[in-house]
């Protein structure tokens, strides 16, 4: 992970951690052997994981890798987001192929089992190339998606 993804991530897990602290939020956890960019740990059985797709070019093996896992290792309750910057926004206003595929796996994988939900979030930050800066507003942005994620677990 880059240096201003990390800087999102990090951003990420303290709007998680300011909104819901009953909640253990760590960086980089494992499932089955594969590290997940976040989860949250709770005391009463369930797991969310968070993936940041930043520039990926196959986001939908990275769906399937989470799911494939989770479906092997955990026996509890787990609540996917896979998060998708504005690289895979088309000029139309549509999204990528690739953002496609990934949301088809992911439904489909929730839709199959049982101890599963997924859910896609849009994050509006276009992704700078190497050595580029993020935009003025990328922690509002980041924040934003904190909130949504936070509506989605309190449902």
């Amino acid at each position: 992970m880059g240096r201003n993804a990390e800087r999102v991530q990090n951003r990420l897990v303290a709007t998680l951690e300011e909104r819901i602290p009953d909640v253990e939020w760590k960086r980089e956890y494992g499932v089955g052997g594969t590290p997940v960019d976040i989860a949250g740990v709770t005391e009463t059985d369930e797991l969310y994981i968070i993936e940041l797709e930043w520039r990926r070019a196959d986001p939908a093996d990275n769906a399937a890798k989470v799911f494939r896992h989770a479906t092997e290792t955990i026996e509890r309750r787990t609540r996917v987001f896979q998060i998708f910057t504005g690289y895979y926004k088309l000029a139309d206003d549509g999204v990528s192929s690739k953002q496609k595929n990934a949301e088809f796996v992911g439904r489909t994988a929730a839709d199959s089992l049982e101890s599963l939900s997924y859910r896609s979030v849009s994050l509006g930050i276009e992704p700078p190339k190497r050595g580029g800066e993020l935009h003025e507003g990328w922690r509002s942005e980041v924040e934003k998606v904190g909130e949504r994620i936070t509506r989605s677990l309190r449902e």
